[in-house]
């Protein structure tokens, strides 16, 4: 039947149709209903004593959960092998608050040189006024070394599982194994790679972060993001004693303060954004963008899999093309990043790669206004292909110094592939790059 789920027995693109759903649970609707409700009603006082002593599980109020957003939730974390997970109005919502929740009253974070420039500006910008400092790693290509660069102060390390702009791809494993030996988690961007492309918790990962603006929903008409938790991590130490503190707000009905392992022992670090940074700082995901995301999650292996392809057809395009200095796509065999890439990507290592244009700047500039078919704009993981010059534009808030530490020259150019036929985006750069010779 149609209404009966085991979803435990599924395997992937089974699970992400269906994970997270009965549609006997919602009036036999074969598509998640949008639930557009601020509030929900108790059935009586004694359902409402219950719910706020956590001793029974409903809904409360839409900004800290919603049942549209509860599906999004629930399949995001199915497919990542993930003990809980937690949606929020945007990536950026996702990293910063899984950043105050490691380092709340003050700390450091271990970090990779090879970020999403808005992550690098607001670790600058942002964090140091908060108590919370980044040091960039000098050994994440060397995992060996790593362990030196970790202080007493270090409260996680944080890297992305595929870099952008420059795709490069890091020993996950080899740097888990150093975290929890210091232990710290580790913290996975893997936005760009989804859970379809790369699992970050089955090597080691404690904690997984998503823009699903990007690959997850893939169609650039959302904004929104995700933090899950392994369940496999040990928060109550004296490196994270906020993890032990207990709240009146976590009581029990017999009035005990509880803290929130005691009340929520399988997901006490996204419970804790829940109802204490997603509470109060309210970045709620609405109901209709949570809808949206379930709907692209669907054909998330169909999207993914050709954009990969396409990719990696782009790579060996432009390597031999005589205006391109450089290409940076792990599945070259010249890629830093090709032997992790034969080991742990067997679904290829996602849709973005980046290159360098040999010429002037204005005929950089001529190059990207003369192309037809790709959308020139900032985002990555659409439907459509985009281009973007990132040094002055994703990368722009980098200073030189940084950019340099980053590895991103000013003719870098990104790419993320869309659903076009390959053979048009080919002759879309080729017609581009003879513009840009006149």
């Amino acid at each position: 039947m149609a209404n009966e789920t085991q979803t435990t027995a599924y395997r992937f693109d089974t699970q992400k149709v269906r994970a997270g759903y009965e549609p006997k649970d919602h009036n036999y609707a074969v598509s998640p209903p949008i639930y557009q409700t601020t509030s929900y009603d108790f059935r009586d006082v004694e359902h409402a004593k219950n719910l706020f002593s956590f001793s029974e599980i409903g809904n409360l109020y839409t900004r800290v959960g919603n049942p549209t957003v509860a599906v999004l939730e629930e399949r995001v974390k199915t497919l990542d092998g993930a003990a809980a997970a937690i949606a929020l109005a945007s990536g950026m919502a996702a990293i910063s608050y899984t950043l105050l929740n490691l380092a709340e009253g003050g700390g450091r974070i271990l970090t990779s040189p090879y970020l999403y420039g808005g992550s690098a500006d607001s670790f600058k910008k942002i964090y140091p006024k908060l108590g919370v400092q980044f040091d960039y790693a000098k050994n994440i290509l060397g995992p060996e070394k790593l362990a030196e660069e970790i202080t007493p102060d270090t409260k996680a390390i944080f890297v992305e599982s595929i870099s952008n702009p420059n795709t490069v791809l890091l020993d996950l494993d080899a740097i888990a194994k150093v975290a929890h030996a210091h232990g710290i988690p580790l913290v996975v961007d893997n936005t760009v790679a989804t859970p379809y492309l790369y699992n970050p918790i089955a090597h080691g990962a404690d904690i997984v972060i998503y823009s699903a603006t990007k690959g997850l929903n893939g169609h650039g008409n959302l904004i929104a993001g995700l933090v899950l938790e392994s369940g496999r991590f040990n928060w109550q130490t004296e490196k994270f004693p906020q993890f032990s503190e207990k709240y009146y707000t976590l009581r029990d009905k017999g009035g005990n303060l509880r803290s929130f392992p005691e009340v929520f022992p399988d997901a006490p670090f996204t419970c804790r954004i829940r109802f204490n940074y997603l509470n109060y700082f309210g970045a709620a995901l609405s109901p209709f963008d949570a809808y949206l995301a379930i709907i692209g999650l669907e054909t998330l292996s169909e999207r993914l899999a050709k954009q990969v392809h396409s990719a990696a057809t782009l790579a060996e395009y432009l390597s031999a093309h005589e205006a391109v200095e450089w290409v940076r796509y792990p599945s070259l065999k010249a890629s830093a990043s090709h032997a992790l890439y034969e080991r742990d990507w067997e679904k290829g290592a996602g849709g973005i790669l980046s290159f360098g244009f040999k010429g002037t700047q204005e005929q950089r500039e001529t190059f990207l206004n003369s192309l037809q078919l790709f959308h020139y704009h900032v985002n990555i993981g659409d439907t459509r292909s985009l281009i973007v010059n990132s040094p002055q534009t994703t990368h722009g808030e980098l200073e030189a110094d940084e950019k340099a530490v980053a590895d991103i020259p000013e003719n870098l150019i990104r790419i993320s592939t869309g659903l076009e036929d390959v053979a048009d985006l080919i002759a879309d750069l080729e017609q581009a790059f003879v513009e840009a010779k006149k």
